[in-house]
C-alpha cells in the first residue's frame, strides 16, 4: 500500500467501516511508514480536540502575527 493510497482510506479507518481485510492492509502500511503514522495520530488528536469543544488561549504574541496577517491580506484583497 502506498502513502496515497492510506490517505485515501483515512476517513474509512477513522470512522471504522473499513474492510477488515483493508485495514490489515493499513495497519501493515503504518507499521513502516512513519509519515502515515503522524498523520494518524495527528488526525485523532485534531478529531479529539475538536470534540472537546476546550478553548485555547493563543499566546498574545501569535494572536497579535495572526491578527496582522490577516488585516494584510484583507488590504490585500481577500
Amino acid at each position: 500500500m502506498t502513502c496515497t493510497e492510506f490517505l485515501a482510506l483515512l476517513d474509512e479507518l477513522m470512522d471504522g467501516t473499513v474492510a477488515a481485510e483493508t485495514r490489515t492492509q493499513l495497519e501493515e502500511h503504518l507499521g513502516g511508514c512513519a509519515h502515515c503514522t503522524v498523520t494518524l495520530n495527528t488526525t485523532r488528536k485534531t478529531i479529539e480536540v475538536y470534540r472537546s469543544n476546550e478553548l485555547y488561549e493563543l499566546p498574545k504574541s501569535v494572536r497579535e502575527r495572526l491578527h496582522q496577517a490577516i488585516v494584510a491580506r484583507c488590504k490585500n484583497g481577500c
